[in-house]
């Protein structure tokens, strides 16, 4: 796919396909289901997350991307009409799928793609709407993300430096000549701890989340070139930097937070009983 960036948007008004990306396991948080069917408030993660899409004006009906097999999608009631892909092993393979399956639906390679993770049951209603308004005035597409505000650390590893009688000298440049004993190792092994190697500029920096929403055919390219040169990515956005094609950061809502961890469940319900 090739860009010099001088573009001209297109003057007729794209249709709006959603897709939610549920294949996942969830490895992190740590539960015996997958994530995205998690209850809080009375409703699965998944069942919040499709009542968002419903809420725009945008979307009419949603594609929910599983994986092969789940038996627990089906028997869920949704806000708005659903119609099912199976996902891959990766988010991308996931992905990939879902735009397959809209297209096979009758979708034109014009058309605009919402892709949303189950796992976001928080995200504003406007802020879907502004990120596919924004989307709509863009040759690739664009993506909902937060300025950090946090101060981040670049780190290394090490062994624990107290331990070692030389760690006055120790530095990532400078690396100890012999490897401390530690006093708590019940193991006999040396155990490795994270250490501050240097504060990074975040003034450019921002944390994706989504709805992220590209043209369809401009999705469908870059994936195939992630596939064919075997790229490792994170969301869809991803595959797109790679080719060095702009997609436009529309700044969304912190109370858009995606469920990782256990922790993050106690907050999702304290937003959702807000916004409710």
């Amino acid at each position: 796919m090739e860009s010099d960036h001088e573009y001209c948007v297109m003057n007729t008004t794209p249709k709006i396909h959603a897709m939610i990306v549920a294949a996942g396991r969830g490895s992190r948080f740590g539960a015996s289901i997958p994530k995205q069917y998690t209850l809080l408030q009375g409703q699965t993660l998944l069942q919040h997350s499709v009542a968002r899409l419903a809420e725009s004006a945008y979307i009419d009906k949603c594609l929910l991307v599983v994986a092969a097999d789940d038996s627990t999608a089906q028997t869920l009631s949704f806000a708005q009409p659903i119609y099912y892909a199976v996902g891959g092993a990766e988010r991308w393979q996931s992905v990939q799928a879902g735009v397959e399956a809209i297209l096979n639906a009758g979708a034109n390679k014009e058309d605009l793609v919402v892709i949303h993770d189950a796992a976001r049951p928080a995200v504003p209603t406007h802020d879907i709407d502004a990120v596919i308004q924004a989307a709509m005035l863009e040759p690739y597409g664009a993506i909902l993300a937060t300025p950090v505000a946090d101060t981040l650390k670049q780190s290394y590893l090490a062994a624990n430096m107290l331990c070692n009688p030389e760690y006055e000298a120790a530095s990532p440049h400078k690396p100890l000549n012999a490897q401390p004993k530690l006093a708590n190792s019940k193991s006999g092994h040396n155990t490795l701890h994270a250490y501050a190697q240097k504060t990074i500029d975040r003034s450019h920096i921002w944390q994706a989340q989504t709805p992220q929403v590209f043209r369809l055919e401009q999705l469908q390219q870059v994936l195939s070139y992630v596939a064919e040169h075997n790229l490792a990515i994170t969301d869809e956005a991803s595959a797109f930097e790679y080719l060095e094609l702009p997609i436009r950061l529309v700044t969304g809502s912190r109370q858009n937070i995606k469920l990782t961890y256990p922790d993050d469940a106690i907050v999702l319900a304290a937003i959702l009983a807000a916004q409710s």
